[in-house]
């Protein structure tokens, strides 16, 4: 190998440690990160970019995805046969293999840091907002359940079903992601870090494979595309694509994001909205009170309306049909990726979603 090449491999490989370095000290300056980067760089970086990759029709960051893997299986099989050709070069052959793969690694890690990835160590949505988190008692969680279920009862109501009484859209998935926009413009009057001008959310053409993963919605922040697993139940797709709006929007945190999406759908005009969005809060915080209070749990649960449980059925029957080897690796993938991003909640926290739940619900109850 020419030593200059070499050289130039060796500083790009750098680029591993030096991401790594500057995610660590972002993660101890959050009121730096919040308003140089994730107010300032990002949002235009993100929107201009976004905008443009908007105008086509299709996912270009799941494009890519399938071209890296290809190119990858078709450089690894080339280099196979290469070793076994070539005795005498064997291990050059192989250790060249190794460095271009760390090299495509640390340009690619350190991309991701420096046009999204520094996002995960801005200050908490909750301090944006000013939204109260602190400790709450399970009676207050008990309230907010309480709450989510009358509320998404009355929507329940509203909503158009199929012949086996389940949530069934007026309208396509597209329609889904063209109106999606109409929530954060609502929200953004109480949130302004929610405004934006960005891209339609993209439908993925191999939603199955998303599916077998257990994955509803992904980011692709290289391309800045918010991206959907368009084969979920229709009740899970306004808030699993105001969820990847979020993103979109510098807001990286995954329990955020979920807030970020309960809000927007239920500021949105559209009452399929403003149901997907209350019935993914019910899930989230019933699921928290079932860890705390068993009694009051299943007290509330007989509360749940018959349209409410069959959405909540049919959801449980289509991620159960995809549990395998995929899904649970896909699982551990995801938690070992958002560990590396210092996503954590407090000791006290009933986890970032619930805890944000009810800081809103104190805010509309001030003074009741």
């Amino acid at each position: 190998m020419d030593i200059n090449k070499l050289i130039r491999k060796i500083i790009l490989i750098l680029f591993l440690p030096l991401g790594i370095i500057i995610s660590f000290l972002a993660s101890q300056a959050p009121q730096t990160i919040e308003k140089i980067y994730s107010n300032n760089i990002y949002i235009f970086i993100g929107q201009t970019i976004s905008v443009i990759t908007g105008i086509l029709p299709f996912s270009l960051g799941e494009i890519l995805c399938y071209f890296t893997i290809f190119y990858f299986i078709l450089v690894l099989i080339k280099t196979i046969f290469k070793a076994l050709k070539k005795n005498n070069k064997r291990i050059y052959i192989l250790l060249n293999f190794f460095i271009n793969t760390l090299v495509f690694i640390s340009i690619a890690y350190f991309t991701f840091i420096m046009v999204w990835g520094l996002n995960y160590h801005r200050l908490p949505f909750s301090v944006i907002s000013g939204l109260d988190i602190s400790p709450a008692s399970v009676n207050e969680l008990v309230m907010v359940c309480d709450n989510l279920i009358e509320r998404g009862n009355k929507l329940r109501s509203k909503i158009n079903v199929d012949s086996f009484g389940v949530m069934d859209l007026t309208y396509d998935y597209n329609k889904v992601f063209s109106k999606a926009s109409r929530g954060y413009e609502k929200a953004s009057y109480f949130y302004p870090e929610l405004i934006g001008n960005y891209g339609n959310p993209k439908g993925v053409i191999l939603s199955r494979g998303m599916s077998l993963s257990g994955i509803s919605g992904i980011y692709f922040p290289f391309t800045f595309e918010a991206n959907v697993n368009t084969e979920i139940p229709d009740s899970m797709l306004p808030f699993t694509t105001t969820h990847e709006m979020a993103h979109q929007r510098g807001f990286a945190r995954e329990d955020e994001a979920n807030f970020i999406a309960y809000i927007t759908c239920s500021l949105h005009p559209d009452p399929q909205f403003k149901y997907s969005g209350t019935l993914m809060a019910i899930i989230h915080s019933m699921n928290t009170l079932s860890k705390y209070d068993k009694k009051k749990y299943l007290q509330l649960q007989n509360k749940y309306s018959k349209g409410i449980v069959k959405d909540l059925n049919y959801i449980n029957k289509f991620w159960n049909k995809y549990e395998g080897p995929v899904e649970k690796t896909s699982r551990k993938l995801n938690n070992a990726y958002l560990k590396s991003n210092y996503q954590q909640d407090g000791i006290h926290s009933y986890g970032r979603m619930v805890d944000l739940l009810i800081a809103e619900y104190r805010q509309k109850n001030k003074g009741n």
